[in-house]
């Protein structure tokens, strides 16, 4: 009875220790939420806004006239861009953008990844962990960005993809992440980055094409502002990754914490009754103890 004691004793003691932990951890991300929070907020609407202006560019120019971005080629080679965190303890959020991958490269792009003409590109530790064992190429050059987040980092990753796509390296650029919606709520997107997407209702609307006048030349302000909307477009899937990450990894950590609490409660009711049944033991033997010396 004793050694039981001591072993419950033990994992109380454990228990208390964890949850120290995962409070603090829920604090810490709860700070770093809402600073990745104020970031993603007064990005968004900008990011949204270019991405607009974007697609009604690449819609009303003519194939002769536009962007290199823009250019719709028959599908060769894919880039897939998978965004994920650095570190662990954020409950489902990594998993679910393996999981979203691996469903692309199993559906939409199953003839391409038996060909070898997908390639994967890596940011954040975690995701490289889950596909460094896979039979696809893995590129974890750009993996550090959530190191040290920055529009100058992020985009020289952003750089790198446009160049390659120019070159024709890839003809699709995917990129998938985590999109932030609420510190609860993290939703796996896909989205296609390159070439810039004009959806049928654009086509539709754009039949009499809107005749831009570009000041100074077309091509110029077409070279200066396209890639910069790229950029900012990159820079908003980590933001909302980095968002979504201190989210999960919250809720996670108070999902826990509450688990620990009940998991303490059942432990103590553990302990006192078996504290009592010893007690009960201990008096049980020293009132039979007492009745043999009385009757001897």
């Amino acid at each position: 009875m004793g050694a039981n004691l001591k072993e419950v004793r033990l994992r109380i003691a454990s228990v208390k220790s964890t949850t120290q932990i995962t409070k603090a951890m829920k604090m810490v991300s709860a700070a770093k939420l809402r600073r990745a929070t104020d970031r993603i907020v007064q990005i968004r609407p900008y990011a949204d806004q270019l991405n607009k202006v974007l697609q009604n560019i690449a819609s009303n120019l003519g194939d002769e006239n536009n962007t290199a971005f823009a250019a719709q080629r028959p599908v060769n080679k894919v880039l897939v861009v998978i965004i994920t965190s650095d570190k662990g303890l954020c409950g489902g959020f990594n998993a679910n953008s393996v999981k979203l991958v691996k469903a692309l490269l199993n559906d939409k792009y199953a003839d391409f990844a038996a060909k070898g003409k997908v390639e994967l590109l890596t940011i954040g530790k975690k995701g490289f962990d889950a596909f460094k064992s896979v039979k696809i190429k893995t590129n974890n050059d750009f993996g550090h960005l959530f190191t040290n987040l920055s529009f100058e980092d992020v985009s020289k990753a952003a750089e790198y993809i446009m160049y390659a796509f120019e070159q024709k390296e890839y003809d699709v650029v995917e990129v998938v992440y985590g999109q932030f919606k609420n510190a609860g709520t993290q939703v796996p997107t896909v989205e296609q980055f390159l070439p810039i997407k004009t959806t049928v209702a654009q086509k539709e609307a754009n039949k009499a094409k809107t005749d831009y006048i570009f000041e100074p030349q077309q091509e110029k302000i077409l070279n200066e502002l396209v890639p910069k909307i790229l950029k900012t477009q990159f820079f908003r899937y980590l933001l909302d990754s980095n968002a979504s990450e201190h989210g999960a990894r919250m809720t996670a950590m108070d999902k826990a914490t509450d688990n620990a609490n009940e998991l303490l409660k059942s432990l103590n009711i553990m302990y006192n009754r078996a504290r009592q049944a010893a007690i009960t033991t201990e008096l049980t033997e020293i009132v039979s103890g007492a009745a043999a010396l009385s009757n001897g």
